[in-house]
């Protein structure tokens, strides 16, 4: 397995992150219907071509997770469904806290799993929004880090 730093964002590269991104939602995001998700994807798609650093895992050289960073603060992480449960968020994020001192996120509220992985990495929610940055009626919570 390799962490790699993407420089250079190829539509070729993007719509393979989407891929892993449409994958993950589908199966962890189980408030949203199918029609939501694909709204949400055109976000999805632009997050990945503007955030800073954007750190990739791949296995075989097939990609398999992706996290964003902007400053301090994790943007996005996300694992092919297949692969999740095997600590590949957990190698993600201590990646990021190690190289880009990530000390916050967002994860929507609905989402307990991933909101317990989080707590279970030493952060704690500190603020809820009852919608999302683009208006939508998902609670949001903001966490930061403990440690």
């Amino acid at each position: 397995m390799n962490i790699l730093e993407i420089q250079d964002r190829t539509p070729t590269l993007i719509n393979q992150l989407l891929e892993v991104w449409e994958d993950s939602v589908t199966h962890t995001h189980l408030f949203l219907l199918k029609e939501e998700i694909s709204d949400i994807k055109k976000y999805a798609k632009e997050g990945l071509e503007k955030v800073r650093h954007l750190i990739i895992i791949e296995n075989n050289n097939i990609l398999i997770a992706f996290m964003g960073i902007e400053k301090n603060k994790l943007e996005m992480l996300f694992v092919k469904y297949n692969e999740i449960g095997k600590s590949i968020g957990k190698q993600l994020l201590n990646y990021g806290i190690k190289n880009y001192d990530i000390k916050e996120l967002t994860v929507n509220e609905e989402s307990p799993n991933a909101v317990n992985f989080y707590k279970h990495l030493g952060f704690k929610t500190y603020k809820r929004e009852n919608k999302d940055e683009q208006e939508n009626q998902y609670p949001i919570l903001y966490m930061k880090s403990e440690k």
